[in-house]
């Protein structure tokens, strides 16, 4: 029995691990104004994997939250922002949530 309950709540902290939402943050050139920052929140909110954009001009940063348990490739956001005419130029995966991302750009002066 006690074999059983350490399996489920295994199994429990395992779902609840992979439901969370990961965050894409990635450098980009080529970002010069608000029209930018516009098109290429328009562009990534067409992957249904997408939950949220932010993007950052002053630090070149474009961060992707994706929906829980959804991904989005490398090649396919460095494809879809090429083809908007931007340059990809280092993606990281994160766990850290777009509201403190968000918070970084605020807290500086």
């Amino acid at each position: 029995m006690k074999t059983l309950k350490s399996l489920l709540l295994l199994a429990a902290l395992g779902t609840a691990a992979g439901a969370n939402a990961a965050t894409i943050e990635m450098t980009v050139n080529g970002l010069v104004c608000g029209f930018c920052a516009q098109g290429i929140e328009k562009t990534l909110r067409k992957n249904p994997a997408t939950d949220d954009v932010y993007v950052n001009l002053e630090r070149r940063l474009v961060a992707v939250a994706t929906k829980p348990d959804a991904d989005i490739p490398d090649e396919r956001l460095r494809e879809a922002l090429k083809d908007s005419g931007y340059d990809v130029t280092a993606i990281a995966r994160t766990e850290r949530p777009l509201a403190a991302i968000r918070g970084e750009r605020a807290a500086k002066p």
